[in-house]
């Protein structure tokens, strides 16, 4: 049952968490305006002067984008300052099980890193790309050998510069006895390649098991520095966030505190096919930072 927006402070009850003096902004990531826009027939992008003027209606100081390249965000950079949205963290694909092209893809994301440093980015989140997206073909162990060696060295890189890497993952990661999941984190050091925990994934991509979601949380906690929180009822994306449904996020809040971990929260409740259409994206994101605020214990306004 879909609970009415606010209620978040309510249910968390003792699981309610006093985040630190020190935290991040939350965020949003780009992907939510991207599925909102696409339902709207409009293009998040296309007009960036447009796109974060809505952005900053929500109340929502802290963006996370997807950059493909450096020169995509110094675009993004006047924009940002004009209505002064902070880039706490950054997204940051890359193609790590093959020599080539993850020479190729630690070079770009190395010179995404210099500018995002002068900006204030503390994480770069990066999920490595499969070897095909949609596909079952999986990476054999050569493969993972590679994307992990490739990891661990990036994430050395980015520490010099005075941020962290954090590894995302999608449902393929979590196939096979979640082989290339654990092979990353088992093989990678912590002081390297952190974890940006997306909750969801984790979730959907164990055939929709709580179980996985906690399980996770109690063998890779200790190297969540983010975590990418979205939502479902009935194993459909919610278009706000409700720490009630199929996750529950009121035991999950919980649990992080009991760990004395203080991640950066970015919402990612993005719509999918099924997903309800009762809202437009600023009121949507206007719950989400109240719901998220609540349940994590910080100031409402």
């Amino acid at each position: 049952m879909q609970l009415v927006p606010g209620t978040a402070l309510l249910l968390a009850g003792s699981s309610f968490i006093t985040h630190k003096k020190d935290s991040l902004p939350i965020s949003a990531n780009g992907y939510n305006w991207i599925t909102f826009y696409n339902r709207s027939g409009k293009v998040w992008g296309e007009d960036w002067d447009a796109c974060l003027a809505e952005f900053a209606q929500t109340g929502i100081l802290g963006f996370e984008p997807s950059i493909p390249n450096a020169d995509y965000l110094k675009t993004l950079i006047p924009f940002l300052k004009k209505y002064n949205i902070q880039l706490p963290s950054i997204y940051v694909g890359t193609e790590l099980h093959e020599e080539a092209t993850a020479k190729e893809s630690i070079k770009t994301i190395l010179s995404i890193a210099e500018i995002a440093s002068t900006l204030g980015t503390k994480i770069i989140v990066t999920n490595p790309n499969p070897i095909n997206w949609g596909s079952s073909h999986l990476k054999d162990d050569d493969q993972l050998f590679c994307q992990s060696s490739h990891l661990d060295q990036l994430g050395q890189a980015v520490r010099t510069r005075g941020m962290k890497l954090a590894y995302h993952t999608h449902d393929v990661e979590l196939k096979a006895g979640a082989r290339e999941f654990h092979h990353v984190l088992q093989n990678t050091d912590p002081e390297n390649l952190h974890f940006c925990m997306d909750v969801h994934w984790i979730y959907r991509g164990s055939e929709n098991s709580q179980w996985a979601v906690f399980d996770t949380l109690k063998m890779y906690g200790d190297r969540i520095v983010s975590l990418h929180l979205r939502q479902s009822e009935g194993g459909v994306w919610t278009e706000a966030f409700d720490p009630v449904g199929d996750i529950d996020y009121v035991r999950f809040a919980g649990e992080i505190k009991k760990m004395g971990i203080n991640p950066h929260l970015v919402i990612e409740q993005c719509l999918e096919e099924k997903s309800p259409n009762t809202m437009d994206v600023v009121a949507a994101h206007q719950i989400n930072l109240k719901e998220i605020k609540a349940l994590f214990g910080l100031p409402p306004f």
